[in-house]
């Protein structure tokens, strides 16, 4: 049984989901421009895109080869899990 939690580890479903995240990605934006299709409702979903993919490289690159390292993520639950505890700890260490 594959666990939700679990690493993919085959290059097949790794690009397979890459592929599908893509095409998801496209559809949406496809959808909102044909309900209302303006320019400037194109630059936001470019914006929108843009943000959300340095968010995402900020969670998985910088926080692992600059802040911490020692730490290895395995998604975004354990991201905001790894924050929390980071929080929490930074908050009991202050005097």
């Amino acid at each position: 049984m594959v666990r939700l939690t679990q690493d993919l580890t085959s290059s097949k479903w790794i690009y397979t989901k890459g592929f599908l995240l893509m095409l998801i990605s496209l559809i949406s934006a496809a959808l909102i421009l044909i309900q209302v299709p303006r320019w400037d409702i194109l630059a936001l979903l470019l914006i929108c895109l843009w943000a959300s993919c340095r968010s995402y490289y900020f969670a998985f690159y910088v926080i692992q080869h600059y802040v911490d390292p020692g730490y290895h993520f395995s998604g975004l639950f354990d991201f905001t899990r790894y924050l929390l505890n980071r929080s929490s700890k930074n908050r009991s260490e202050d005097p």
